[in-house]
């Protein structure tokens, strides 16, 4: 399923505190001067420049820590090794196998779902002249990919998945994640392998929306975004945090790839 947002039906959904944060702004005078400049700006790129989503929902179940969804492709997650337990992987939100019900009656938790959000390029391109309203722009970009994470999250609770077809959540609301389910990103603490983009893309076919992918599995435009959606209702974020050799060993062979290969993606958790 492909969307496509105008930039005003996703400037409600703008979470500005995380952009406040990547201009280091603290006093609230200058972050209501930079938020009046930020929508003029967003006025002025209204209709020149579009957002997209795209969104699969998918039968899943969980095999050990990979998701595995009904094509037979596996999605391998990574378990908390340290701090206290219950040490958690997101394929602990997914039903297992053996216990998965009948397809005529699915609960959320047998289900999951892929989502990716991109912004035009244009938006990263366009404005090279000055330095400026080039990191202006780009931030704002990164904000649009975020806030039509956020639109596909709510329509898919709502509509398209429809678990939460009565959720009447206010967007502040949406925006400190009081709604059931998670959407861990790629590359983010929950899931931090940003080549796992590339299994993703194999679901999704990213280029529909114009995301191509580096060698490492980076996304261009980069202000994208790409991830899973889970509906368990006791699912929430958290931090796989630093891994072991022995969970290292594991991953690359559920993921088939070189042991050296895995250390480079994981890096950060090493």
């Amino acid at each position: 399923m492909k969307l496509t947002y105008d930039i005003s039906a996703l400037t409600p959904y703008i979470n500005w505190p995380y952009f406040f944060f990547a201009w280091q702004v603290k006093e609230q005078t200058e972050k209501d001067r930079l938020r009046e400049e930020a929508l003029r700006l967003l006025e002025e790129l209204e209709g020149r420049y579009r957002a997209y989503a795209l969104f699969e929902l998918f039968e899943a179940y969980s095999d050990g820590d990979d998701i595995v969804v009904c094509r037979g492709t596996r999605i391998p997650c990574l378990r908390q090794q340290q701090g206290k337990p219950p040490y958690l992987c997101l394929a602990d939100f997914i039903y297992p196998k053996e216990i998965s019900p009948s397809s005529f009656l699915v609960p959320p938790s047998s289900k999951i779902g892929v989502f990716a959000t991109t912004v035009d390029m244009g938006l990263e391109t366009d404005f090279a002249k000055d330095d400026y309203q080039k990191m202006l722009v780009q931030l704002l970009a990164d904000r649009l990919a975020e806030a039509a994470a956020e639109r596909i999250h709510e329509q898919v609770r709502k509509e398209f998945w429809g678990y939460a077809k009565d959720e009447q959540l206010t967007i502040p609301e949406m925006l400190i994640e009081k709604f059931q389910g998670i959407r861990p990103a790629v590359g983010y603490p929950s899931l931090p392998d940003a080549s796992l983009n590339f299994i993703l893309d194999d679901l999704l076919d990213m280029k529909q929306i114009g995301i191509r992918l580096t060698e490492s599995g980076a996304m261009k435009p980069h202000a994208s975004v790409s991830g899973l959606m889970l509906a368990h209702p006791k699912a929430h974020y958290f931090s796989i945090g630093k891994i072991g050799e022995d969970q290292l060993g594991d991953y690359a062979r559920r993921r088939g790839l070189p042991i050296e290969v895995c250390r480079k993606f994981l890096a950060a958790n090493l």
